[in-house]
């Protein structure tokens, strides 16, 4: 039988029996040397242990190869003009219409099928068979079907191409996924020292004492920002994030809510919408932005702020393809968006993704500031270091830190020297009190934690300095940010810049 037949038989059986997205086009290539999962695992095990995120670029053509063969065999492919360069300076710039950008794509698309139909003699592979449909009119990549090691070895010698990377790899032997992600229930009760209460009827989370914002709200509110936040999206069900977001002594803003994630692993599927069914996103979105209102729910940090939420991904960890495609594009939502300051990503993942960087690079050579997530694993694997995006030059990493002192990482938070900033969002003697924030649904109060609170409250922060003067550059309040923090002018090995006093940034 032929290999399309199969495939076709293989996807129609994956429909019929509800397979999962794993088991997709599960092809062995006709040779020995393809590694197993274990033997990829093990190279990646490896180099995590270094303390650094795995990039695809440092590969070999096997192990490549086979994590795209153990995978859905699809891969992302970054191409080029092949007398370009600089590409991640301008690619806010680049119109991949143009001749040049359009023939660079076509000959990276005709070499993957000569080269695929040579080494499957009778396929007759067309561009239709292994190109994916959903790629981006922005971006200079392709998302197409890899099933050999040659292919991999042609992409890497052409000048066309910039990139060659799996869109989906799991590490599934060793369990990376954040312990502060979705699912949860609400706590039962809430002790009092977690909280003060405020007009007009709100709780002011304990951890916010810590980094003085109480104090920068005789100064600020947040007013005239708006916040990108990428994450899980936002519930529907939740009114402060809906009909209450202007309440109490938040009014005259907005929040808008877009879909850039599908969650369907067909590739004809389209963004499923906005709304959180994770819960993360909804509580991200309570620590930035939740208005100072009624019924006794937490205030977010820039309760007067505008908002924007993008529901980019389904969980916490960015590993899907689908996942990387939503989440670039939500960047590249907040980079075409003149009124976005700030962008707020309590996500990542050990792996780094070019796909993603692209959408980073874009948003970022827009003047917006990315916020992003140190990482927050469980405990035995907090040795690794800082996660991707965080490591990115582009992007403000930050952690969570306990309360008191000596200064002490959470429980299942990453440190390491590109942590810029970090926020207290854990208490010292009780791993389980954490910030307070919006629950899915109603009035009761929620609680989250690791790098994902501490990077949501820094977010809120930042939104308070760049609303005393909307003129401000990135650079600028970034420098206030660093200015105002507890190790300046000096910056820790772990902790960067260290605790940032609200207070006095906004009044600098």
């Amino acid at each position: 039988m032929k290999l399309k037949n199969i495939l076709l038989t293989l996807s129609i059986g994956i429909f019929l029996w509800g397979c999962s997205k794993e088991n997709i086009n599960n092809f062995n290539q006709e040779e020995s040397n393809i590694p197993t999962k274990s033997e990829i695992n093990a190279v990646i095990q490896e180099h995590l242990e270094t303390g650094e995120v795995y990039k695809w670029e440092t590969a070999s053509s096997d192990i490549l190869a086979g994590a795209l063969i153990h995978s859905d065999s699809v891969a992302f492919v970054g191409f080029k003009p092949a007398d370009e360069t600089n590409i991640k300076d301008k690619i806010h710039l680049i119109d991949v219409s143009e001749t040049s950008w359009v023939n660079a794509r076509q000959k990276v698309i005709d070499e993957i099928v000569r080269i695929t139909n040579a080494l499957y003699p009778g396929e007759n592979f067309s561009e239709a068979d292994l190109l994916l449909s959903d790629e981006s009119e922005t971006f200079p990549s392709i998302d197409i079907k890899i099933f050999h090691t040659d292919v991999v070895e042609m992409l890497r010698r052409m000048p066309e191409v910039r990139y060659v990377e799996p869109g989906t790899y799991s590490m599934d032997e060793v369990q990376y996924r954040s312990d502060a992600g979705c699912g949860g229930s609400p706590p039962s009760s809430i002790p009092s020292a977690d909280y003060t209460n405020t007009a007009p009827g709100a709780k002011i989370s304990w951890h916010l004492d810590h980094m003085n914002v109480p104090a920068a709200w005789n100064t600020t509110s947040g007013n005239g920002v708006t916040v990108c936040l990428i994450d899980t999206g936002v519930s529907p069900n939740q009114n402060k994030l809906g009909s209450s977001f202007n309440s109490g002594y938040s009014q005259g803003r907005f929040l808008h809510k877009y879909g850039t994630y599908v969650s369907s692993w067909w590739w004809w599927a389209s963004p499923d919408g906005p709304d959180d069914d994770c819960g993360h996103g909804t509580s991200m979105a309570g620590l930035i932005a939740a208005p100072r209102g009624y019924n006794g729910t937490p205030v977010g940090v820039a309760y007067n702020a505008d908002l924007v939420s993008v529901r980019g991904t389904g969980d916490v960890v960015i590993n899907s393809s689908s996942e990387k495609n939503g989440v670039r594009d939500g960047l590249k939502i907040a980079g075409d968006r003149s009124d976005v300051k700030i962008v707020s990503m309590s996500i990542g993942d050990v792996f780094w993704s070019n796909k993603v960087a692209d959408g980073v690079y874009y948003a970022y050579n827009r003047g917006k500031m990315i916020i992003s997530a140190a990482g927050t694993s469980t405990t035995w694997t907090s040795w690794w270091g800082v996660i991707f995006p965080a490591t990115m030059n582009e992007t403000v990493a930050v952690t969570g830190v306990k309360d008191g002192s000596p200064m002490l990482e959470c429980d299942v938070c990453h440190t390491g020297s590109q942590v810029d900033f970090v926020a207290v969002m854990e208490r010292r003697n009780d791993n389980s009190r954490t910030a307070l924030t919006l629950a899915m649904s109603g009035n009761t109060v929620d609680r989250v934690g690791g790098s994902s609170a501490a990077t949501a409250t820094t977010a809120g922060i930042a939104a308070l300095i760049w609303s005393t003067n909307l003129s401000q550059t990135r650079a600028q309040v970034y420098n206030k940010m660093k200015t105002a923090a507890s190790y300046y002018p000096y910056k820790n090995s772990e902790f960067g810049w260290g605790i940032i006093d609200a207070a006095q940034a906004v009044g600098n």
